[in-house]
């Protein structure tokens, strides 16, 4: 009996495995009306990394209506967005260098996707932390909120 109890544990287990997996990778779209589909994101404490999927669904060339996805601290996206101006297109309007920046996708046009890998380590559950996209003038309406919970 603790036999048969024990291999239902593993496989209940086992099946739990995939959605943990699932839980830390996400995907969110922009389009050529300068529009996240989606204005929150969220992601266990649990996962130690994430993957995020950027696609660009609109047809526009990204220096007419490009978008990345660029995470910080929310009292930080305003001024990593001014900086991104300076950087300049040739640097995907990011200054890369600047370590308020949390993870950040490559800047695309329509068609394209961009998919990161990074490292939750040093963010907190319940912390303030936001999306947005430096391209010149989106940040206005292309951010959201990205929530770790407990």
């Amino acid at each position: 009996m603790n036999i048969v109890k024990s291999l239902a544990g593993l496989v209940l287990l086992s099946a739990a495995l995939p959605a943990l997996a699932d839980e830390c990778n996400l995907t969110i779209n922009g389009n050529d009306a300068m529009q996240f589909d989606q204005q929150e994101l969220s992601v266990p404490a649990s996962c130690k990394e994430v993957t995020l999927t950027l696609n660009h669904t609109g047809n526009l060339d990204k220096r007419v209506m490009g978008h990345n996805w660029v995470l910080s601290e929310t009292a930080h996206m305003q001024p990593i967005a001014t900086a991104g101006i300076n950087a300049g297109a040739d640097n995907d309007y990011l200054d890369t260098s600047d370590e308020r920046i949390i993870a950040h996708t490559d800047l695309i046009g329509g068609g394209e996707s961009s998919t990161i890998t990074f490292s939750t380590e040093g963010m907190t559950a319940g912390g303030d932390y936001s999306y947005f996209c430096s391209f010149p003038g989106h940040i206005g309406v292309m951010k959201g909120k990205f929530v770790i919970t407990e």
